[in-house]
């Protein structure tokens, strides 16, 4: 499970239903925009909560690196430290193995969504948070363009300015048609990205202190 939000039963239930256990419940990033519940379902299912190892979260979390890989039977997911949005943001590129040895697709959290890529000024200041999306883009532009990408966010989020209503894309789509992502100047990218910053979520920093375990609710 990625980036849960809300109330934990619904993904209890839908595993229940499916007859899967839940092993690993991951945040991408320390979220700015609401509480998160992966403390709270990685304990209820019996799995092991997932953060970046440099995140600064002091409650107790299994810590994974750039290029950690994850096990799900035949499915890996490798872990890419993709910050920008944040500093300790990951993605992690899925491959099932019974289909194929190539990458099937990109959970991207607020790194690239449909659309657009997340603002950079929630955890650090703009021009540099910026300047260090731009690098981990790339990251994400080496991917073939059949990958599909499971963001994080979509319309109606605070986390981006131009995202759609669509839930999925692929790396080829986003590559074309995201004005953001197909910017290949670094200068020229952190120029637009310091352009017509939404107002922050009500909160942001507190938000970051309780899902860090800084502070409780």
């Amino acid at each position: 499970m990625v980036d849960p939000v809300g109330e934990i039963e619904p993904y209890l239930a839908a595993a229940e239903a499916t007859g899967l256990r839940i092993l690993y419940v991951i945040d991408t990033h320390i979220h700015a925009d609401h509480v998160s519940a992966g403390r709270r379902l990685a304990d209820a299912a019996g799995g092991e909560y997932v953060l970046f190892a440099e995140s600064g979260a002091t409650a107790p979390f299994h810590g994974v690196r750039d290029r950690s890989v994850l096990a799900l039977g035949n499915v890996s997911a490798k872990i890419l430290h993709t910050p920008g949005h944040t500093p300790e943001h990951v993605s992690l590129v899925v491959t099932d193995r019974t289909l194929s040895d190539e990458p099937w697709f990109v959970l991207a959290g607020h790194t690239l969504m449909v659309g657009d890529v997340g603002r950079t000024e929630l955890a650090i200041v703009a021009e540099e948070g910026a300047h260090i999306l731009f690098r981990s883009l790339q990251r994400l532009k080496a991917l073939p363009d059949h990958v599909e990408v499971l963001p994080g966010a979509f319309s109606g989020s605070v986390c981006g300015r131009r995202l759609s209503g669509k839930p999925t894309s692929t790396i080829g789509f986003e590559r074309r048609h995201n004005a953001a992502f197909r910017i290949d100047d670094e200068d020229t990218f952190v120029k637009f990205m310091l352009e017509d910053i939404p107002t922050a979520p009500p909160q942001a920093a507190e938000l970051r202190s309780i899902n860090a375990g800084l502070a409780v609710t």
